[in-house]
């Protein structure tokens, strides 16, 4: 089931890339918050990348998967603060196009963060090292 989830993951994330840098790319400038002292252009583009990189070492790579599930997580906070740029500036995206849309949407992207960390094993591998750490008397 995780290996599964890891592949949609993937395959999700190879897809949002090649549309940040096809069809969607004004799309996503919504998404990146107006202080940001970046091109838009830039952003869009280099997120896509990232996204096409991280989605295919997910389907590809599965010996890397821990920290390749840190790496998708962390990307997945990172643009949590153009998600509420959009919800803020009242943006149209995506179909979202009420601010009940925006909000729901924010509901749902700790939700990815838990996806990419589960599919991974990076939770449990956390968690498993936390345990191993708490049985090792402590350095001194």
């Amino acid at each position: 089931m995780r290996r599964l989830a890891r592949l949609l993951l993937g395959a999700a994330l190879v897809f949002a890339g090649v549309s940040h840098l096809t069809f969607a790319r004004a799309s996503f400038y919504a998404q990146v918050p107006p202080y940001l002292p970046l091109n838009v252009d830039f952003v869009v583009i280099a997120s896509g990348i990232v996204e096409i990189a991280l989605g295919l070492g997910l389907l590809v790579v599965a010996r890397w998967r821990v920290p390749l599930g840190w790496l998708t997580a962390a990307l997945f906070v990172a643009v949590f603060p153009g998600n509420v740029s959009q919800y803020l500036t009242h943006s149209d995206a995506f179909g979202l196009d009420s601010d009940r849309s925006r909000a729901i949407r924010l509901a749902f992207q700790p939700l990815l963060v838990v996806w990419a960390l589960w599919s991974t094993g990076a939770w449990a591998a956390w968690r498993a090292r936390r345990a191993a750490d708490a049985g090792r008397p402590a350095a001194s």
